[in-house]
């Protein structure tokens, strides 16, 4: 591996990015502050705290920030989890396949 960029995972963190912003779109306008902000907010977090950790030169101290990258994912995956047990998730969903 030369960079963070070679990781497949962090390629793919970077798919959901865009996949969490096409699909914020037709969330509600009362929710741009709320579960869309923090959606936004933990899917960027993914890749930008995996190449925060590859820059820190350590291999102790990236795996320490993969861990904490992957404590994102599960911050997301649970946000995403309220989000379809909302309407509007259930209707926006049954348009828009999720990449998880």
């Amino acid at each position: 591996m030369k960079t963070y960029r070679d990781l497949q995972v962090w390629q793919k963190s970077i798919t959901l990015v865009t996949e969490i912003y096409k699909i914020s779109k037709g969330f509600p306008k009362d929710e741009v502050y709320g579960l869309t902000s923090q959606m936004k907010h933990y899917a960027i977090s993914i890749p930008s705290i995996m190449a925060g950790g590859y820059g820190r030169n350590s291999t102790n101290e990236y795996i320490h920030f993969l861990r904490i990258a992957t404590g994102s994912l599960y911050e997301l995956q649970t946000q995403m989890e309220i989000f379809m047990k909302q309407q509007i998730g259930k209707k926006l969903c049954a348009f828009v396949p999720l990449p998880l």
